[in-house]
């Protein structure tokens, strides 16, 4: 909405400035000068937009992906410990916990895991935060520490805490890489670079428009197309609130696998 008010402003601004100019500078060379330089700063603007719409979407793709990973590497981590027997019960609950309440502080807006085997008085995460909390290492922690303590009777349990090792490791490891990519991709400056340009553009538009209806109405549709591309390229930088986001599903699954035998 913030990108269309501000086009239309800028239109409406040329249209303005295009009545008080004499007539002296209307003029049909000093018009094509106009449409020279909108013309180039039209293409960049283009090009700037579709680095920010890669950039967007590439990063929204790859948290997609990590969270796939995750839940992967969490199913896994659970399987070996039900194999275990009931001396990995105790890791595993406090792997679906985890679970659980990772589910329900990362996508506020989405229902709540079902139970109360998890802690409900987690900070929601906003767009504009990363997805850690200290509570939420804390529980994957102390389920590494339980994988650890996991007593060793012959080599068939051997080779399963071995495994379970190794498995946590790889759990943790994209733990924290979702943590640190889970921030915006889009450069501030650049992302205001581009919305200083946009403004240029549609003032120029406005200089050079004939005062009629239907310029009107083709100046409106033009900002509320590039609206909904910025639009688009800030929903996919929010990743986990807005029209488009990184889905829960993967988790969701990996919590029905867990509550298994639980």
């Amino acid at each position: 909405m913030g990108a269309f008010t501000g086009l239309v402003i800028a239109a409406l601004i040329g249209l303005g400035i295009r009545r008080l100019l004499p007539e002296e500078h209307k003029a049909q060379e000093t018009v094509q000068l106009v449409q020279l330089v909108n013309g180039m700063l039209v293409t960049f603007a283009a090009l700037m937009l579709s680095l920010l719409t890669a950039s967007a979407k590439t990063s929204f793709d790859t948290v997609t992906d990590d969270f796939h990973v995750f839940a992967s590497d969490l199913i896994q981590l659970d399987t070996t410990l039900r194999t275990y027997g009931s001396e990995g019960d105790r890791a595993r609950v406090l792997l679906r916990s985890y679970t659980a309440a990772m589910i329900a502080s990362t996508w506020p807006h989405e229902p709540r895991p079902p139970g109360d085997y998890y802690p409900r008085d987690l900070s929601p995460k906003d767009a504009a935060d990363d997805i850690d909390d200290i509570r939420l290492d804390e529980m994957l922690n102390e389920a590494g520490k339980e994988v650890r303590r996991l007593p060793v009777t012959d080599p068939y349990h051997q080779a399963l805490r071995s495994e379970g090792l190794e498995q946590f490791a790889r759990a943790m490891s994209a733990h924290w890489k979702l943590i640190e990519e889970a921030h915006s991709s889009i450069s501030l400056p650049f992302f205001l670079t581009l919305a200083f340009w946009l403004f240029v553009i549609f003032l120029s538009f406005g200089l050079i428009a004939p005062h009629n209806a239907l310029a009107v109405v083709t100046i409106g549709l033009g900002s509320i197309l590039l609206a909904s591309v910025v639009y688009v390229i800030v929903d996919f930088d929010t990743l986990f609130r807005g029209f488009i986001i990184v889905p829960s599903q993967p988790l969701r699954d990996a919590l029905v696998h867990m509550s298994l035998s639980t």
